[in-house]
């Protein structure tokens, strides 16, 4: 049973991580699980589990599971929108119709496909700003993967929203067993390493792939920060929040970690592999994939340098070769050490 006091928590998108998220939440609070195909929901009900995303591990009596919107958000306090990046427009444009105006956190990183905004510029275009509208809204990430959370193993994430008591107390909720939750109000920041981490992996799954060693791997990182930071400053980000959990931490996980799904494009690539073939194989989501153009698109229009996104960009959109990829970034002129 939910511990007393406990509020009810409407989480949208039933994937590895949504699911996950779902399972370690309902020890404390009430959860609506909702995934929008029927099928997979009745799956998930007769399992008590989600044997399509997260084999066995069994649902508890407080996670009910659900495939109509408005059932999911009735008597939720707050809203954990785990969608991909690319539906969540629409997901928000689903809940205002209803006339729901409850607070919402999303879970899901990337830029969405064709405008380039992150989440965050969704967020803004279809809500508008807490102070006017007063629903309440924020990003959560951090360097986690869903098969050790709901496995019980130490995580700890960043919840960021631009009101600072919101994002304490919606922390707070979160927050509990094996999941630790700080909070920021950095939403740019934390929306930004969320996004563009994900390019880092793909660059350093080529480079493993490519069989070019722990150091090649460490440069890829410590510059793909690099970047990252220079792209979130850009946008108004700060930059002390690259070196916590949202930058450096899901960085590094994300781009050394058995997990990551980026990282395995990166890999595969290296291998010969068509992307075609890549993400049906996956089974998965992995943002990194439309992340990329769009994430240089933006760089572009900013005159943001970011070489390693750059050629990541040219293997996965151009047809380059990942080895050419590669060295052409090893060939680069000489320079400083700098943002």
């Amino acid at each position: 049973m939910a511990k007393a006091g406990s509020k009810k928590i409407a989480v949208l998108g039933a994937g590895a991580w949504g699911t996950a998220l779902a399972m370690n939440i309902s020890q404390r609070h009430q959860v609506s699980l909702w995934a929008r195909n029927a099928g997979h929901v009745s799956g998930m009900r007769k399992a008590r589990a989600n044997p399509l995303y997260l084999g066995d591990f069994k649902f508890n009596d407080n996670l009910q599971v659900e495939d109509d919107l408005q059932a999911a958000l009735d008597g939720a306090d707050l809203i954990l929108s785990v969608v991909p990046t690319a539906g969540f427009r629409a997901m928000l444009q689903n809940i205002k119709q209803l006339g729901c105006k409850l607070p919402i956190i999303w879970a899901h990183k990337g830029l969405e496909p064709q405008s380039a905004k992150l989440p965050y510029e969704v967020a803004q275009e279809e809500l508008g700003d807490f102070k006017d509208s007063g629903q309440y809204w924020g990003a959560l990430s951090g360097p986690s993967f869903a098969a050790e959370l709901v496995r019980g193993l130490p995580t700890a994430v960043t919840l960021a929203a631009s009101d600072e008591a919101f994002s304490n107390e919606a922390a707070v909720l979160i927050h509990g067993a094996n999941l630790r939750v700080y909070n920021t109000t950095d939403v740019i920041g934390v929306s930004v390493g969320g996004a563009v981490k994900n390019v880092m992996a793909i660059a350093a799954g080529i480079s493993d792939g490519m069989g070019f060693g722990n150091n090649a791997r460490a440069a890829m990182i410590t510059r793909g920060l690099t970047e990252m930071t220079r792209f979130g400053m850009a946008l108004g980000a700060k930059p002390e929040t690259f070196m916590g959990l949202a930058g450096a931490g899901d960085l590094i996980l994300t781009c050394t970690g058995q997990y990551s799904r980026n990282r395995e494009v990166g890999l595969q690539l290296a291998s010969g592999k068509s992307l075609a073939d890549i993400l049906q194989g996956l089974g998965h989501v992995a943002e990194g994939v439309n992340t990329t153009a769009e994430v240089i698109r933006r760089a572009n229009t900013m005159r943001v340098d970011m070489p390693i996104t750059h050629e990541v960009n040219q293997a996965l959109s151009n047809g380059k070769s990942p080895k050419d990829a590669v060295m052409d970034l090893l060939g680069r002129n000489q320079k400083a050490e700098r943002l």
